[in-house]
């Protein structure tokens, strides 16, 4: 049978497991969220700035 600490051993690697899974998740959508705020705000920076450069023109 098991011991203890076999026991004790094994709670403390399945809960460093699932913490780093839960770690994991949360960055991976953090990341795609900053990535495409990002992406938005640059995509909003060009075109006030291809609209600034069309009324200059005018």
């Amino acid at each position: 049978m098991f011991e203890f600490q076999q026991y004790l051993g094994f709670i403390v690697a399945m809960t460093v497991i699932t913490m780093a899974f839960w770690l994991l998740i949360f960055l991976i959508g953090f990341a795609c969220y900053w990535a495409t705020g990002g992406a938005m705000e640059l995509l909003k920076e060009k075109k006030a700035k291809k609209q600034q450069l069309e009324e200059s023109q005018m």
